[in-house]
């Protein structure tokens, strides 16, 4: 697919955006067990008078077709079970995904368990995929962090943070979990959520620079 670099700015992964889902251990479980995955080209308009959400876009190197990234999206029960890629609307094809490093560890740790399965699984998420995007509404789409919504989304990355970092991580590494450390974590996580959430709103707000 070609792309217009003089009308979009191409996030890969040297991006630090990109970057920060591969190499956030975290986020492992939003891949795992959420199926929330991020595109590995995300193209963003450099038109300004547009916020960052409205501006990016997502394309299907099969079809070449350009998805507003909304189409992802909590609005339409679409941010999540996307475990084996984006489903693609227009051809029903997967859109390659980035795999966290975490992610990638625990699936070869375990590929014993679950690779004899991973075709079957497959072929039934995708014959779910078509009605789950058969009635995507745009037009009613809010930013997720927009608002006072903010704070509700950094509160449940915190959470996610909190449970894999604090509980889940040393669980799986064999140290110990005290009470103590399990208090502390929910305080840093819940301020770490709540810093997230913000920088998301003004990032989201921003408009963006005509400049590449």
């Amino acid at each position: 697919m070609k792309i217009d670099t003089s009308k979009y700015k191409v996030w890969n992964w040297k991006h630090p955006y990109m970057l920060h889902w591969i190499i956030n251990p975290g986020l492992a479980f939003n891949e795992l067990v959420l199926g929330q995955r991020v595109a590995k080209t995300l193209l963003v308009e450099k038109d300004k008078s547009k916020s960052l959400a409205e501006a990016s876009f997502v394309p299907c190197p099969h079809c070449n077709a350009l998805h507003d990234s909304r189409t992802w999206s909590t609005q339409n029960n679409t941010a999540f079970k996307n475990w084996f890629g984006l489903y693609c609307p227009n051809c029903g094809e997967t859109i390659p995904c980035f795999l966290n490093l975490t992610s990638a560890i625990i699936l070869v740790l375990t590929y014993p368990v679950w690779g004899w399965f991973r075709t079957r699984m497959k072929q039934k998420w995708l014959i779910k995929q078509s009605a789950r995007f058969s009635s995507i509404d745009m037009e009613s789409i809010t930013p997720e962090f927009s608002n006072k919504n903010w704070i509700k989304m950094g509160l449940i990355w915190g959470l996610l943070m909190f449970v894999f970092m604090t509980l889940v991580s040393p669980w799986l590494s064999g140290e110990s979990i005290t009470q103590k450390f399990i208090l502390g974590s929910l305080v840093i996580w819940t301020l770490a959520g709540l810093a997230f959430g913000y920088t998301m709103h003004k990032l989201m707000k921003r408009k963006l620079l005509t400049k590449a």
